[in-house]
């Protein structure tokens, strides 16, 4: 992990976390000293547009996850400096959301059937399943975790990108049977022709574009080509509050859903909820489990109310209490 710091020469500071749990940091904190610090240096932290279209000009080669940190700390900057968080500084349409509980690869039939109905009984109101990506297995999955939770519970399933075509329409005939409420990523990110005949088949909407990581414009083609029912992202690989809000909207303009996908870590996971606070096109916050295990760097971080939902930050910026006494005891270097 990294935590990005930007400065101004109005004493206010804007953070964002860059990596995640399930990678090292790499080369990212380099580049973002090296490639894009000299064009920050000077300029009004305000102009994020002016910012965010010269950062994206250098996207290609997997920088969004950089850009996107540099644009969460300026949105952060943004709201502290209006006081107010960044969710009223975009125009708020809610203050809370419910949550889904989007499980790990686990390594049972019944281990899926014991979390669905533990987080049920605790309130939630979703669950999405990430199976093992054998068709068959996945299948039992299903039947063994709609049979324990009823029909009346709302469950999704994501295959990861892990089918053909024809495991693709095998097992989202079967998941339609059972009556999820969506079918995510069943077929490689790039393959727009496969989701095209896809969405012909089935009825079951499919949620596509969570990869690759790139920006608005690449959803076009999935859009004009109708080969998916919702849009995906989430401010990290996505470049951004800036461009998932500029996504957000254009799906709107198609009656689409804008699907935010978790964020890799606790301050992109409060950025993607300030962004679904200020937009009407997105059902659900993600949380992905293990839960605890997701959460580090911030003290006060999201938690899902026994109601299953979880509520708008409503302090200035990003609104997150940074945990600077674990950040210093586990710092490596400093650029």
């Amino acid at each position: 992990m990294a935590l990005v710091q930007i400065l101004t020469d109005e004493d206010i500071t804007g953070y964002a976390f860059l990596g995640n749990s399930m990678a090292s940091i790499g080369y990212n904190a380099q580049i973002i000293i090296e490639r894009f610090k000299p064009g920050l240096v000077g300029k009004d932290p305000l102009d994020r547009e002016r910012i965010w279209q010269n950062l994206s000009k250098w996207s290609l080669g997997g920088t969004m996850l950089q850009i996107a940190a540099i644009d969460i700390a300026l949105w952060d900057i943004a709201g502290k400096a209006a006081n107010m968080p960044i969710h009223k500084l975009m125009g708020s349409y809610r203050t809370k959301v419910p949550a889904y509980a989007s499980s790990a690869i686990l390594g049972s039939t019944q281990a899926y059937v014991d979390e669905a109905l533990s987080l049920k009984e605790k309130g939630w109101t979703a669950y999405k399943i990430h199976p093992p990506a054998e068709p068959k297995l996945d299948i039992e999955i299903c039947k063994e975790v709609r049979q324990a939770v009823g029909d009346d519970y709302r469950l999704m399933f994501d295959a990861c990108w892990g089918y053909n075509y024809n495991d693709a329409i095998y097992v989202g005939q079967a998941v339609q049977e059972m009556g999820f409420y969506w079918y995510e990523d069943p077929l490689p990110c790039d393959d727009i022709y496969g989701y095209v005949r896809l969405k012909k088949t089935l009825s079951i909407p499919i949620a596509a574009t969570e990869l690759p990581a790139t920006g608005p414009k690449a959803y076009a083609p999935w859009i004009m080509n109708q080969a998916t029912d919702y849009l995906r992202g989430d401010v990290a690989i996505k470049g951004g509050i800036t461009s998932c809000l500029k996504t957000a909207h254009t799906a709107e303009t198609f009656h689409m859903n804008y699907e935010v996908h978790h964020g890799g870590n606790s301050l992109n996971n409060a950025a993607n909820l300030h962004l679904i606070m200020a937009i009407k096109n997105c059902e659900y916050f993600e949380v992905l489990l293990p839960d605890a295990a997701q959460k580090h760097g911030i003290v006060n971080d999201i938690e899902v109310d026994s109601n299953g939902m979880v509520h708008a930050p409503n302090n200035p910026g990003l609104g997150m209490q940074i945990d600077f006494d674990l950040i210093n005891k586990n710092k490596v270097f400093e650029l």
